[in-house]
């Protein structure tokens, strides 16, 4: 495939097995928002009923969402032909975690032969399937898959070693890269109106976002603030298949739960929280810790992924192991009894998001990676040729 036009728009195929609501998609979001009219997007989703993330598209964004073919289903060779046909036709694939790894194995089988575009795959962490542990079926159909992807994504440390040791990648494959959020608009407190619902009743609100999946084990969030609902409230935004056991939960402890469904723009209420809580079995570089840091909140979190080291090193210690029930509920409970330490370690937390997770390197780093991938002439330019 010759280089592109640098003048020219990219034109970009995405393989995602969802695109629904969640950090994966916030981050895309924001790049194709970030590159608007420089680059035209097709996006394959394996279930296309999960677009809800779609709304968060500028309309300056050139987007299709095609019909076909099919990317969930078996894996077979009409299948992976039918892919590789796709993908002839565009500058470069971008493929999205485990759903849509049969593209990947696609663009190995058909790469060479058929001349495709570079493919660079992006993994953002799993599904409580293998939250502990990969299974050993998936781990070998990666490691052929991956053979011939240009390059690998990952947010964070963990994955990256996940990526060397169990995927057998070489290092110099294998790209970290922070998520990243515009955090100057995430700034100062929020009016608790804001969130829908929500009426200030004198006690500190313990905040969290996230897709109401089981992997995000709310209902140990649940279980951590009841003892503490005479002082604390509990928010959660998001929505998920797990709303009903949350809700269940949350009524046998006698524990008023405000879920007022996904809203857009955290940046408008984040900073209404008095305390950010994240309970998630599993984690890699989770965006909504970082919306919360941000907007100057203290944090208590599972010790999953990448948190503790995300974190401030005055909030490493409100970063508990997940099956430790009574510590995260005692790292709530100093919080909420302590204002000077909250605010100590919420404006602690916002100065390690300012040096370390604006989305400026974010954009500067992918325009590096995939400008490097179809042929721009070196990285400054191909960042410089996205803005």
């Amino acid at each position: 495939m010759s280089a592109p036009d640098p003048q020219a728009p990219v034109r970009i195929l995405q393989l995602h097995g969802t695109f629904d609501l969640g950090g994966k998609e916030a981050r895309v979001v924001r790049l194709m928002n970030h590159w608007a009219g420089k680059a035209t997007h097709d996006m394959l989703i394996g279930d296309p009923q999960a677009t809800a993330a779609r709304a968060g598209l500028d309309p300056a964004v050139p987007v299709r969402f095609l019909e076909g073919p099919r990317l969930y289903g078996a894996p077979g060779y009409g299948k992976f032909g039918a892919l590789a046909r796709l993908m002839a036709d565009y500058d470069l694939v971008l493929s999205f975690n485990w759903g849509a790894m049969d593209g990947v194995m696609a663009h190995r089988l058909f790469g060479t032969i058929r001349g495709l575009p570079p493919l660079i795959h992006h993994e953002d962490g799993f599904n409580v399937d293998e939250a502990v542990a990969r299974k050993p079926t998936r781990n070998q159909y990666r490691r052929l898959a991956l053979g011939g992807a240009h390059a690998l994504v990952v947010p964070s440390g963990l994955l990256a070693r996940i990526a060397r040791r169990e995927w057998h990648q070489r290092p110099e494959r294998v790209h970290q890269i922070p998520n990243g959020i515009d955090v100057a608009a995430y700034a100062g407190p929020r009016d608790p109106a804001v969130i829908p619902g929500l009426v200030p009743d004198g006690r500190l609100i313990v905040g969290t976002l996230c897709g109401l999946r089981p992997v995000k084990n709310l209902p140990r969030l649940v279980r951590a603030v009841a003892p503490l609902r005479e002082r604390a409230r509990l928010v959660i935004v998001g929505e998920g298949e797990a709303r009903a056991r949350i809700a269940a939960e949350a009524a046998s402890l006698g524990v008023d739960v405000l879920m007022p469904g996904f809203l857009p723009e955290p940046a408008r209420y984040v900073g209404a929280f008095d305390i950010f809580a994240l309970s998630s079995d599993s984690e890699q570089m989770p965006v909504s810790l970082v919306e919360a840091m941000a907007a100057g909140l203290p944090a208590v979190c599972t010790d999953v992924g990448d948190i503790s080291e995300m974190v401030s090193l005055r909030n490493r210690p409100f970063v508990v192991v997940p099956d430790e029930a009574g510590a995260f509920r005692a790292a709530l409970a100093r919080l909420i009894d302590d204002p000077a330490l909250r605010a100590a370690l919420g404006e602690a937390n916002r100065k390690r998001a300012a040096q370390c997770f604006d989305e400026s390197l974010m954009f500067q780093l992918y325009g590096r990676l995939y400008g490097e991938a179809i042929g721009r002439r070196s990285a400054a330019d191909a960042e410089s040729e996205t803005k």
